[in-house]
């Protein structure tokens, strides 16, 4: 009974925080089923801790699952090394646009070392001090200052230039979907910027390019080619809003399985296009 008791006073405690929890650990690893794992081991660890002791939950808790995500990175990274084709995050689909953390940016915290891209989010998303970020990652707080600033050097450019208006955003995508899916070059070659590319993660699983399309012709033959098979075996769209910050739409395909399709946008043209199609990273959408 006292074991009951105790499990459920810490999930009291703990399940008005998981949220925001989760939140943290997607941002560290991109991965909906990692963060979520992340958050179930932190849950476990609360459970045997003292929590009498613990005078600020939130913080202890965030400095756990940073922690946690720390340690996962070093093996996720070696797991990318050897992924069949381009890696993206898994695609968070919401109502409303996230500004904090957008696809383009998150693909640019790949880039970094695991403590870099602790020091970054923490400090820069999540609007903590150095002096907490120096305690959650076990560095000093001159050492987190350096690791934010090298941060910031790299991501600078995957910050969007210009806010984009939200229903601006929609009306493209919507555009866009329509003009891929019926095979109007014409509308479609118009949405595009001159350096525009496209990213397919299939992971393996689904057919996808493995190598992205860079630059406007490649990415115009690669939709024409794409346009015949929409027209022959559908292409049907289940909802449109935004995706990890971005404009763009989900769409069940000719096999039966969900796509998702976000689209970067600068100026008023497309500027890169991201698909997911690997059926591990959709699971959460069904």
């Amino acid at each position: 009974m006292d074991t009951d008791r105790g499990m459920e006073d810490a999930a009291e405690s703990f399940d008005p925080l998981r949220p925001r929890l989760v939140r943290v650990a997607y941002r560290m690893l991109g991965s909906v089923a990692d963060a979520e794992d992340a958050v179930q081991d932190a849950f476990i660890r609360w459970m045997g801790t003292d929590r009498t002791e613990v005078r600020e939950p939130e913080a202890f808790l965030r400095r756990t699952v940073t922690r946690l995500c720390l340690d996962q990175l070093k093996s996720a990274r070696r797991q990318r090394e050897t992924y069949i084709g381009p890696w993206l995050p898994d695609p968070i689909v919401e109502e409303e646009e996230e500004e904090d953390v957008s696809l383009p940016l998150m693909l640019a915290l790949e880039r970094l070392s695991p403590l870099e891209r602790a020091a970054f989010l923490l400090h820069d998303v999540f609007g903590l001090g150095f002096e907490e970020v120096a305690v959650t990652i076990q560095r000093d707080p001159a050492a987190c200052r350096q690791l934010a600033n090298r941060a910031r050097a790299h991501v600078r450019e995957a910050r969007p230039r210009f806010k984009l208006e939200k229903a601006h955003g929609l009306e493209i995508a919507n555009a866009f979907f329509a003009a891929s899916r019926s095979g109007d070059m014409t509308a479609l070659g118009a949405m595009l910027a001159a350096d525009v590319s496209v990213h397919s993660d299939g992971g393996g699983k689904r057919p996808a390019a493995v190598r992205p399309a860079i630059g406007y012709g490649q990415v115009m033959t690669l939709h024409k080619a794409l346009a015949v098979l929409f027209r022959k075996y559908g292409s049907e769209l289940v909802h449109a809003g935004f995706i990890n910050g971005l404009p763009g739409f989900v769409t069940r395909e000719a096999d039966g399985e969900l796509q998702t399709t976000a689209l970067d946008i600068e100026d008023g043209k497309i500027t890169a296009i991201y698909v997911m199609r690997n059926p591990d990273k959709l699971k959460h959408l069904h």
